[in-house]
């Protein structure tokens, strides 16, 4: 009989993401937990994302959040920190709205909403990867494809949510769970000295770096994440 983890794990896409970026992860990993990965494509708020993400499974889980998904994971630990049984933030940040941040991020907007939503990926998707993989048609073919399935309206509804977003940063000393905090060593959106600060505020985590990797991890390296995965659901 498959020994099974006790806590299921609830995955947490980010921005214009859906379940391709934990499709590897939930497949290797079905042998040793239940993966239930979230939808927010209909959501303009981060509370309400976390609502939502704990109502998919029942008691303790493990909060996995990739991008916006960590703030989301984050958020469900000031929600319900009883149900939490570890978190695993990967690629994300916890800081509050930068200057400019808002007109930057409206001009994506602007370009999904008046030339379409493949326009966008053309724009969007180049700087969220390694830049060693650019070429890799497979790779860009997937996430260019995840980003049609989105639409724009869904788009502008997660720029609301991370333009509204608190700045959580007081929040991470308050974490008293397993922390495993991982992010691209060539992740130009939400770079490794972002994370390092976050793994130093938060008591106990741990800081893992992916190589060869951008702010994609999980696609990008979908081997190198499924196996830090085990090992850590196998150690919490």
């Amino acid at each position: 009989m498959t020994n099974r983890l006790r806590a299921p794990v609830v995955a947490l896409p980010g921005l214009l993401c859906d379940e391709l970026v934990w499709r590897s992860q939930a497949d290797a990993l079905r042998d040793v937990t239940d993966f239930v990965i979230a939808d927010f494509s209909e959501h303009d708020d981060l509370t309400e994302m976390a609502h939502a993400a704990l109502t998919l499974a029942q008691g303790n889980v493990h909060m996995v959040g990739h991008s916006m998904g960590g703030r989301v994971a984050l958020e469900a630990w000031r929600l319900a920190p009883d149900r939490i049984r570890s978190l695993v933030l990967l690629d994300t940040g916890v800081h509050g709205v930068a200057p400019g941040e808002v007109e930057s991020r409206q001009v994506l907007v602007d370009v999904s909403s008046n030339s379409g939503m493949s326009e966008l990926a053309a724009a969007w998707l180049p700087p969220m990867v390694d830049p060693s993989r650019h070429a890799d048609l497979a790779l860009m073919g997937s996430l260019h494809d995840m980003v049609m399935r989105a639409s724009p309206d869904q788009h502008a509804r997660q720029i609301r949510a991370l333009v509204e977003r608190p700045d959580a940063t007081a929040l991470l000393p308050t974490i008293t769970v397993p922390t495993l905090v991982v992010v691209g060593r060539n992740d130009e959106w939400s770079p490794v000295e972002q994370h390092e600060q976050i793994a130093s505020l938060i008591p106990n985590s741990r800081l893992e770096i992916i190589e060869g990797a951008g702010h994609m991890t999980t696609v990008e390296q979908p081997d190198v994440i499924t196996a830090l995965l085990r090992r850590w659901f196998e150690q919490h």
